[in-house]
């Protein structure tokens, strides 16, 4: 009897144990957030927010929660957000059409931010075009953020024939590496498959890692998504790039969420003024849930992302919202 008592005494403590951890679990309970820009950017950094990942709604009533200030234009377009094993999300947006650097801001909260400042990634390169639509990557495994972009070096690669509105511009991805924000490593090629490419945004599967790419080219039309698969950030991406499973509408502003088993991609239909989605269990075969979601209205080109209910509920005290 000693011996089944014992035994009964150390079942219920290894159900207590599990039953904390699940309380713990619930009261961290993610919700998923996503960053983007309205009209050209002017007014700065929008949160939206869901449950479940297809209903998304607005925060603070709609209204910027950061504005920008540095750039020649003054603009907050494409505003990536990652966030750092410390609890500190870092924000990375387009200044402006033709600038040699990157707009930073970081904040504990998403509602007090530090002092915004331009990184020069491509200043040492004087025929650069553009620094367009830079992505934050926070590789956990290296506690390492990557900010990659595009940038137009017709130095590097000339320009080509495009449709009349592009100016001839040849895009390839750039990056650069950082730990703490204050010092970055020099910037390098990161991806370059032959032909023109921009919005490049990363997912990280244990040691794996997807990329999906916009295939920029107009003269052969193209503007699709595209995937590729590394297992070391180090080693890059294969040159050669999936089929396009983005559809035949134009699409620009990719961003990769995990939704229980899913991988969602979304994206900007932006000649149709519309936003896409698709899902996927294992990155091959995607099912088109664009009329399953429902965004704010007027969203451009952003990134989604977890966080725990503890940020959101702080997001949403800041002001009534409808």
């Amino acid at each position: 009897m000693l011996v089944n008592k014992n035994l009964d005494l150390k079942s219920i403590t290894v159900w207590l144990f599990f039953i904390i951890i699940l309380s713990a679990c619930a009261k961290k309970k993610e919700v998923y957030l996503f960053s983007y820009f309205t009209d050209n950017g002017q007014d700065g950094l929008h949160l939206a927010y869901s449950y479940n990942a297809l209903e998304w709604h607005t925060l603070n009533g709609g209204d910027s929660f950061l504005t920008p200030t540095i750039g020649k234009d003054r603009l907050m377009r494409d505003p990536s957000i990652a966030r750092g094993k410390d609890g500190t999300f870092h924000l990375v947006w387009t200044t402006g059409w033709w600038d040699k650097g990157i707009g930073y801001a970081s904040s504990k909260d998403l509602i007090n931010w530090s002092e915004q400042k331009n990184i020069p990634v491509m200043e040492h390169l004087q025929s650069t075009k553009n620094t367009w639509a830079p992505e934050i990557f926070y590789d956990k495994n290296n506690d390492l953020f990557y900010i990659i972009w595009a940038s137009t070096v017709p130095e590097l690669f000339p320009e080509i024939k495009t449709s009349a509105n592009e100016k001839g511009l040849n895009h390839r991805q750039y990056y650069t590496t950082t730990r703490d924000f204050n010092s970055f490593s020099p910037t390098k090629l990161f991806y370059d498959p032959g032909f023109s490419v921009i919005d490049a945004a990363i997912l990280q599967r244990e040691s794996n890692y997807m990329m999906v790419i916009k295939n920029e080219m107009s003269i052969p039309e193209e503007k699709n998504l595209r995937i590729s698969f590394t297992h070391s950030l180090d080693q890059g991406f294969p040159v050669t790039l999936s089929e396009n499973i983005s559809g035949n509408a134009w699409a620009e502003g990719p961003t990769a969420l995990m939704v229980n088993d899913y991988i969602y991609i979304y994206f900007d239909k932006y000649r149709e003024h519309q936003y896409g989605a698709i899902r996927s269990k294992d990155a091959q075969t995607w099912e088109d849930i664009s009329a399953s979601i429902q965004l704010p209205k007027g969203i451009r080109h952003g990134t989604a992302f977890c966080v725990s209910e503890n940020v959101l509920n702080k997001l949403l005290s800041k002001k009534t919202y409808q």
